[in-house]
């Protein structure tokens, strides 16, 4: 059996960073890979850790007149909770998801932001944005979508632009 015990610094925009000391056995005995995470309690970073060793395919599905529609992070302009459901913008379709907003947002990744308590968007396909009343900004997706940027996000997408 091969050891190696190294620390690593998993970085899960936007959650936050994690560092981790990893300890990776390699043997010809091991049939399936599996990770074990050891903690003194389950914060919200180690909960995206295992997520996103859970999700690791990035493939979303949605749910369009009855079909399964799977979906690349890249097809995805925005993501937002309208009457409790979840769904999924497209360039120019809309697909339904039984999963929550979070679990989405942490099988996204990287390229993707949450702009308001029910949106998160893909930073690539951002039209333009404008600025508005008392501090606020609008933002334009490339497909006409629209959606404000709340004041709790603001901060973090000002300095995505670099403003």
């Amino acid at each position: 059996m091969t050891k190696f015990l190294f620390d690593s610094i998993i970085a899960l925009y936007p959650k936050g960073v994690v560092k981790l000391r990893v300890e990776l056995k390699i043997s010809k005995d091991i049939k399936q890979t599996y990770a074990v995470i050891y903690s003194d309690a389950l914060t919200d970073e180690i909960a995206s850790a295992v997520m996103y060793l859970e999700n690791t395919d990035k493939i979303i599905t949605g749910e369009d007149n009855g079909r399964i529609a799977v979906l690349k992070p890249s097809e995805i302009y925005m993501v937002r909770v309208e009457n409790e459901h979840t769904v999924i913008y497209g360039k120019d379709k809309k697909f339904f998801s039984p999963k929550r907003l979070y679990q989405i947002e942490n099988q996204l990744g990287k390229g993707f932001m949450k702009i308001s308590k029910s949106t998160v968007i893909n930073l690539n396909h951002i039209k333009c944005v404008e600025p508005s009343f008392k501090g606020m900004m609008s933002l334009v997706m490339k497909n006409g979508l629209t959606d404000w940027i709340s004041r709790k996000y603001l901060p973090d997408f000002k300095k995505y632009l670099g403003i």
